[in-house]
């Protein structure tokens, strides 16, 4: 099920990629997911991964069993403030669900298949939705702080540039050498969640627009901003490409959803400066209304 890659090397072969002196063979992975479900009475049919400062979906969760990612065999390991580093398994308005509190990124080391390896790991735990969180800048001049936007599609600009999760031989019992991506974001979830948020009066501050990811750590420069906004970007970050790209190509339905922690600058005399402790702040103050929308969506798609 899971497809061969490159070498850190850049020589390909038909059996595995090696990232960080780790080999994710099939086996390897089927191993994790193996000591996964060893550790764990839930088989979820959800999975969550949580952007920074968004974590508190977890609190809703049941029956909650958590896996610190150290203790599991070759896992990779989150660096960054707001991401703890833990699996959490359990049940979301009854649904049994995996969350990752901690994701990973290009900038902390991680080769594009690592940054996507724990959405493997969920499809073999028999997740079949996946829900994308993350926080993001603002690029439509329309958009404020606080605002929610569902992502309908992505720019991935690594990808553009060759440095896709899926790069190198492709084994078909993932999904097919050339995924289609043009559907990436489900469209009939992305409808539920629309529906949602008008029961429960949330639409206020909801968007829908275009996810541009770069590798980061650094923020975009006023140049760069301008160029994202032209290429029809609405959000842009430092996640989430990967993991859908390997999503869709192993057949799980996605929804994303991005909040918009701060405006990006867009002008060269202006004297604010984006920081990460800025993105926290603004998590923390609107991660209840998420919170509360992808609780209802859940029991929208699995209970109704």
């Amino acid at each position: 099920m899971f497809p061969e890659t490159i070498n850190m090397n850049g020589s390909m072969n038909g059996d595995a990629v090696s990232t960080n002196h780790i080999t994710y063979n099939y086996e390897r992975i089927e191993k994790i997911a193996r000591f996964l479900a060893s550790r764990t009475t839930i088989k979820p049919k959800l999975g969550i991964i949580c952007g920074s400062g968004l974590n508190g979906i977890t609190s809703q969760m049941k029956d909650g069993q958590i896996i610190k990612y150290k203790e599991i065999p070759d896992f990779p390991q989150s660096t960054v403030a707001g991401h703890d580093g833990v699996l959490v398994f359990g049940l979301l308005n009854s649904v049994p669900t995996v969350a990752m509190k901690g994701r990973f990124h290009s900038y902390e080391g991680h080769a594009p298949e690592k940054c996507a390896l724990p959405v493997r790991v969920m499809k073999l735990l028999g997740v079949e939705v996946l829900i994308v969180t993350n926080a993001a800048g603002g690029l439509n001049p329309d958009y404020n702080a606080g605002d929610i936007m569902i992502i309908k599609d992505h720019i991935s600009l690594p990808g553009l540039s060759g440095d896709s999760p899926l790069k190198g031989h492709n084994d078909e019992r993932w999904g097919p050498r050339f995924p289609a991506l043009n559907r990436a974001y489900d469209v009939n979830l992305i409808k539920k969640f629309e529906n949602c948020a008008r029961q429960l009066n949330l639409s206020e501050g909801l968007r829908k627009g275009v996810y541009f990811m770069v590798s980061g750590p650094a923020y975009e420069t006023v140049a760069e901003c301008r160029l994202m906004q032209l290429l029809g970007a609405d959000a842009v970050g430092m996640s989430t490409t990967h993991e859908v790209t390997v999503a869709v190509h192993c057949g799980l339905k996605v929804l994303g959803l991005s909040l918009v922690t701060n405006k990006t600058v867009m002008d060269w005399d202006c004297v604010d400066t984006p920081n990460h402790t800025e993105v926290l702040e603004v998590a923390a103050k609107r991660a209840g209304d998420m919170e509360l929308l992808i609780n209802h969506f859940v029991s929208t798609i699995f209970n109704s």
